[in-house]
Parts: structure tokens; C-alpha cells; sequence
């Protein structure tokens, strides 16, 4: 049997007498890493001198697969790229969609989306400001995070039967209906968080341990921030003044966004100047802050009607009733006459809702969208999620590209890096929130 040559560890011999430089690999499977990202560090003794960052192991296709899917299947990829806010990715992604098709979405609809959509981002950022801590050894403030979080996905089992891979939003629409006891719950989780977060500030804000790990680490400043084109909480943190919610208003922080002239949700945009890992903490937990404000403003003004645009006529009858007694007009749908899957109640009971149901799914009729593209983004908890379509009047995309904050982020990775010692890596990555599912390409 031959025997195999005995692997040496990357040795590098420096110009200085006497010195050496050593090649580590950080992940895949570093705890720290929290997935599948792998860093080549170079090493002079702790201290980093150069970083190549890699984008991970995943290689799901999930742009091709765009190309593959109907607008409708695709729903449950978008699950799988953040999956620490999956709701967020279904409703950007089905934001382009509706933006291609040209449907306005009922007020119901919009008020729905907006609340799961802070939700969402309480669940990343909850999730992100426990592991950074429980990175650096404050295990203790991640349970707390982690705690609230649990109730998060239980809001979400409630509303839509999946606490992880949940799949809610359609064309024009939703899945189904919120419960009637599903906004009492809100309020009740609501009243829980704030404790929540006194209890993380306490024990991190002024820290001794945990600012001297984070406070001046990984800087970035405003200039460099928008070259790199970072967004979100991130760029925040570096001062930029950017959130797609007041830039390109959608959903209820538009105003008008109820068709009565009412004003849009009213929050203020944390913004912080350090750029460093500290910063990023602390703008992290204002938008918890924020989001649970907006929550607040919307929960108990909830429109009725139906959450899915109304075809122009479903067997030529009148509009559905919606669940909750209100008999509406049909909706704008745009040029789709018949995009929004029917009620259940309506394929089960008659002949036109199954055949509307039928042409949805099974044929090109039920998504007729313009030829075209466009580009439709939102606000999520790592920055700004798009989708750039491509329509050459099929029912699935021609081109569908997509625009993860995480894989913009971290490009930069290098830079924050480079001068600080080993321990320091943790603390930046722990920072910037990576979901390696994101960086698929």
C-alpha cells in the first residue's frame, strides 16, 4: 500500500529575518461562521494581513431557477435564500412581480405585508444582536434575543401553518386571510419585547468586555460604505442616509397606501457615524425599536377586505364576499385579468372558480404579464432586497436576477478586516450578518 505524502500547514516566509506568515482556514465549519462561508486568512502571528473571502457551498442556482418556476412557484426559493427573515424574501419578491405585471394590491393585503414584513425584521435582528454577542461570549444575551424570536415564528405558524419555510405571499395577494385573534397576539408580544431588549442593553451597551471587542473594529467609513455599495443597517451605521421605506415608498409607508389619503407609517431611520461593529449593535436595536412603532401604527387599522386582487370577473358573476362580510368591487389587477388564485371556497363549490383556479396553475392564460422588465426592492433587515425581471410574456420569467444585501455586503470583508488580530474576525462577521444562502451564485 503507498503511502500518503504528510500534509504541511501554508508556510510563507516574511522578508523580515526570522518571521513567518501562516495560511488558516476560517470555516466552513468554524462555529463563528454560523454557515457555510469559508475565509483564507494570512496570518503574521494574530495578526491578519490579508482575508480572501469565499462565498460558501450552498450553489443552489436560485436565479435559474427563477427561469424555471412560475411567479408563483418561485415563492418557496425565496424561502430558502434568508432564512433567518423568510417573509421578507416573499414579499420582495413577489413586490417585483406585481411592479411587472402592473396590480395594485388591496389595502388589506398591503397592511398585512407590512406588518410581517417589521416582523421579519425584528426576527433578523433579534437573531443577529444575540449571535454577535453569544460570538464574543455573551451567551446569556442571545437567549434573550433568541426567546423573543420563538414567539415571532409562532405569529407566523399562526397566520400562515409554516414557521420557517412559509411561503405566504401570491401574485396580487396572499395565501389566506389572517386569523381574527392574530392581531391581539401582536400586541400581546409586543408588550414583551421592550423587557427583552433592557435586558440585552444591560448587559452589552456599556459592557466593558464586549464594547472594547467591538468599539473602533471593522470600520467603514461614509464614503467608503457608498462605494461598496452597502445598504441597510450596515451603511446606516456609516452614516449614509438610505432606507428604500422612505426612499421608494411601498406598502403602508406610502402615503395614500389605503386609497382614503391617509398618511404612510411614520418611523424614524436610526443612523449612526462610527462604522464600526459597535455601531452596527446599536443601530440594530433602534430599528428594532422602529419596527416595532410601525407594528403599532398599523395592527389596530387594519382595512377590511378581501387580501387578493379580484379578477374583473370570475364566471361573470359579482365580486366574492371577503371574509369578513364586506362585499367589495373587484380590484385593478392590470393587464392579468385572472393572476390571484381564487378562495378555496370558490374552487371547491363552483365550476368557474376551478377553472379559474386551473388556468392559473396549469396554463400560460392566468399569468399573461407585458413584455418588459423592471426592477422592484425592498427594505429588509440586511438592506436592500431586489429582483430585476425580465417578461417575454411567458408565465415564468425570461430573466430573473436578484440583488441579496449579504452578498454585496460582503465583498468589503477584506478591508474591515486586514490589521486586526484573529479574534477581531469573529466580531466583524458576527457584524455583518451573513446568510451564505445570499451569496448563491
Amino acid at each position: 500500500m503507498a503511502t500518503l505524502p504528510q500534509i504541511e500547514p501554508t508556510r510563507l516566509q516574511r522578508d523580515e529575518p526570522g518571521g513567518d506568515r501562516w495560511t488558516l482556514n476560517f470555516g466552513p465549519q468554524h462555529p463563528a461562521t454560523h454557515t457555510t462561508l469559508r475565509l483564507v486568512l494570512e496570518l503574521d502571528g494574530e495578526n491578519v494581513v490579508s482575508c480572501t473571502p469565499h462565498i460558501g457551498y450552498l450553489h443552489s442556482g436560485f436565479e435559474k431557477l427563477g427561469e424555471h418556476l412560475n411567479y408563483n412557484q418561485y415563492v418557496v426559493v425565496t424561502d430558502r435564500m434568508n432564512y433567518i427573515s423568510p417573509m421578507a424574501n416573499n414579499i420582495a419578491w413577489h413586490h417585483a412581480v406585481e411592479k411587472l405585471f402592473g396590480i395594485e394590491i388591496t389595502p388589506r393585503c398591503k397592511a398585512i405585508r407590512t406588518i410581517i414584513a417589521e416582523l421579519a425584521r425584528l426576527q433578523d435582528h433579534l437573531l443577529c444582536v444575540g449571535t454577535a454577542a453569544l460570538d464574543l461570549g455573551g451567551f446569556t444575551a442571545f437567549l434573550y434575543g433568541f426567546n423573543e424570536r420563538e414567539f415571532i415564528n409562532d405569529l407566523f405558524e399562526e397566520i400562515c401553518g409554516a414557521r420557517f419555510t412559509t411561503s405566504y405571499t401570491r401574485v396580487g395577494g396572499l395565501m389566506r386571510d389572517m386569523p381574527d385573534v392574530w392581531p391581539a397576539h401582536i400586541k400581546a408580544f409586543l408588550k414583551r419585547v421592550p423587557e427583552a431588549l433592557g435586558d440585552i442593553e444591560n448587559l452589552l451597551t456599556r459592557n466593558r468586555i464586549f464594547v472594547e471587542r467591538t468599539r473602533g473594529i471593522g470600520v467603514l467609513s461614509h464614503d467608503d460604505a457608498v462605494a461598496w455599495s452597502w445598504t441597510g443597517p450596515l451603511a446606516r451605521a456609516s452614516g449614509v442616509k438610505r432606507d428604500v421605506r422612505k426612499d421608494e415608498p411601498y406598502l403602508c409607508y406610502a402615503d395614500n397606501w389605503d386609497g382614503r389619503g391617509s398618511s404612510g407609517a411614520q418611523f424614524l431611520v436610526p443612523i449612526a457615524h462610527g462604522g464600526d461593529v459597535y455601531s452596527r449593535y446599536l443601530v440594530r436595536l433602534e430599528e428594532i425599536r422602529q419596527s416595532m412603532a410601525i407594528i403599532k401604527q398599523i395592527v389596530d387599522n387594519i382595512p377590511p377586505g378581501p387580501v387578493n386582487v379580484l379578477p374583473d370577473s370570475v364566471g361573470g358573476g359579482p365580486a366574492a364576499p371577503s371574509s369578513r362580510g364586506t362585499d367589495l368591487q373587484p380590484a385593478t389587477t392590470g393587464p392579468a385579468g385572472k393572476v390571484a388564485l381564487p378562495d378555496k371556497r370558490e374552487v371547491y363549490f363552483s365550476i368557474e372558480g376551478l377553472i379559474h383556479h386551473f388556468e392559473t396553475i396549469m396554463t400560460n392564460r392566468g399569468f399573461t404579464p407585458p413584455i418588459g422588465e423592471c426592477y422592484g426592492a425592498n427594505e429588509t433587515a440586511n438592506g436592500e432586497l431586489g429582483f430585476y425581471l425580465v417578461s417575454d410574456g411567458a408565465n415564468c420569467a425570461y430573466r430573473a436576477r436578484c440583488r441579496p444585501p449579504s452578498f454585496i455586503n460582503y465583498q468589503v470583508f477584506e478591508k474591515l478586516v486586514v490589521g486586526h488580530q484573529i479574534s477581531d474576525v469573529v466580531a466583524v462577521l458576527g457584524s455583518l450578518n451573513i446568510i451564505a444562502a445570499e451569496l448563491d451564485r
